[in-house]
């Protein structure tokens, strides 16, 4: 009896003990989930804020929302472009860490502009407007020369692909085109049969026949 209860007693440990560990993988699985897709909808949700802003409010709040997009298109088409063209280029590691770069300078630009469209006094806002503006202008031109230097890499490399490709296709077309017909036959010289006549022998002469010298 007292073995049964202590196998009891183990098996309701063990699956405490499990259940336990079930639910933390779950819960830390569901952290990661919303640590990965929150700050993704949180970011949909401010370029679709941003749009509408920037289309019904054409005041100095409409210039902001206009910066900030054009700012964020520039580096998230850069972030892609060198995401995608790492997994085939890994020198291409360095440039995607100086996107990192621009996009932390990218942030830092936006609270500026955060704290401007809050601004009561419409001197300072003319004035820091167009300073952060051409900011936001070196930040994407800067991400823009780095992505067109990236897709430019990936099609030289493509086209000499392509030229490398396309010369071994040539020679092996030509191989496949060059054949030669069954080499005829060489007629072998025969041997004279015993007792025949060759080109430069004398006739034989034949009993009871006159010799050549008699006739």
């Amino acid at each position: 009896m007292d073995i049964v209860l202590a196998v009891v007693a183990l098996f309701f440990v063990m699956t405490t003990a499990l259940a336990a560990v079930a639910v933390v993988k779950t819960k830390r699985a569901v952290q990661r989930g919303l640590e990965r897709h929150v700050p993704q909808a949180r970011r949909m949700i401010e370029d679709t804020t941003l749009k509408a802003r920037r289309v019904a409010q054409p005041g100095v709040s409409g210039q902001i929302a206009d910066v900030r997009l054009a700012m964020r298109a520039s580096l998230d088409s850069t972030r892609r472009t060198l995401r995608a063209a790492c997994a085939e280029d890994v020198s291409l590691g360095e440039s995607l860490a100086l996107c990192d770069r621009l996009d932390a300078h990218a942030r830092a630009l936006e609270e500026e502009l955060k704290v401007l469209e809050r601004e009561p006094d419409k001197a300072r806002v003319s004035v820091r407007l167009p300073e952060l503006r051409e900011r936001a202008e070196r930040i994407a031109h800067s991400a823009d020369t780095l992505r067109w230097a990236a897709q430019d890499r990936a099609r030289r490399f493509a086209d000499e692909e392509l030229v490398e490709l396309s010369r071994i296709c040539e020679g092996e077309a030509a191989a496949l085109r060059h054949w030669t017909g069954p080499e005829p036959a060489v007629d072998e010289p025969q041997e004279s049969a015993p007792g025949s006549l060759g080109a430069g022998d004398p006739p034989k002469a034949f009993p009871g026949s006159p010799s050549p010298a008699e006739s």
